[in-house]
This record gives structure tokens, C-alpha cells and sequence, in this order.
């Protein structure tokens, strides 16, 4: 499975932004999705996951109510909305995802992510 991000950029504060992840490849059917950030200097965290028939949606505490993840499946797509971004959301960040076989309950956990796509910056000015 290849993972392809897009969208990111710099913006100020209060400000959005639009993530879009596409995956290719050998796709299962069964994919749970996620985003995760790094910010310079820090460890990589969650962010945001979506369950593969996207029923079920999870988020960090940071980012709950400013953020919204959400998929397509004809294309296998995942999209993260970010609104109200403040300066530390500033960060590279990666979509993820692993093939959830009968579970609806998207992980939290980066290693149970198998495959990653490349990094976009997003960088939010004060």
C-alpha cells in the first residue's frame, strides 16, 4: 500500500487547512486510517484515525473540536479538515493506516500502523 498527502502549507492562526491522503497499491478492504504529527525536537503523535468503514472517528484531546477526519472508500481517501489552527499544530504530518481486519475501532497507536505515506508540512504563523 502506498500512501500520497497532500495539502499542506502555512497559514495563520485561526486559520484552515485541508490534508488529503490517497492510497494505492495493494489495497485491503479493511483499512483503518490515521494522521500523526512530529513537531521539530518532539515525538510523533496521534492526531486523528478513522475506521475503515468510517463509522468511527477518534481524535487527540488537542485537537478535538477543531479537526475532523473523514474518508472516501470508492478511492480510498482520507481527509483531515483543520480549522482554528493555532501555532502549535505547527508540524510535519503522516497519514497512516494498517488493515484492521474485523475490528471498527481505530487505533491510537503508532505501531500498529503498517504503512506510511511522506511527510507535508504544516506550519501555522502566530
Amino acid at each position: 500500500v502506498q500512501l500520497q498527502a497532500s495539502g499542506g502549507g502555512l497559514v495563520q492562526a485561526g486559520g484552515s487547512l485541508r490534508l488529503s491522503c490517497a492510497a494505492s497499491g495493494r489495497t485491503f478492504s479493511n483499512l483503518n486510517m490515521g494522521w500523526f504529527r512530529q513537531a521539530p525536537g518532539q515525538e510523533r503523535e496521534f492526531v486523528a484515525a478513522i475506521s475503515w468503514r468510517g463509522y468511527v472517528t477518534v481524535y487527540a484531546d488537542s485537537v478535538k473540536g477543531r479537526f475532523t477526519i473523514s474518508r472516501r472508500n470508492d478511492v480510498i481517501m482520507v481527509y483531515l479538515q483543520m480549522n482554528s489552527l493555532k501555532p502549535e499544530d505547527t508540524a510535519v504530518y503522516f497519514c497512516a493506516t494498517y488493515d484492521s481486519g474485523t475490528s471498527d475501532t481505530p487505533s491510537r497507536v503508532a505501531y500498529e500502523y503498517v504503512y506510511w505515506g511522506q511527510e507535508t508540512q504544516v506550519t501555522v504563523s502566530s
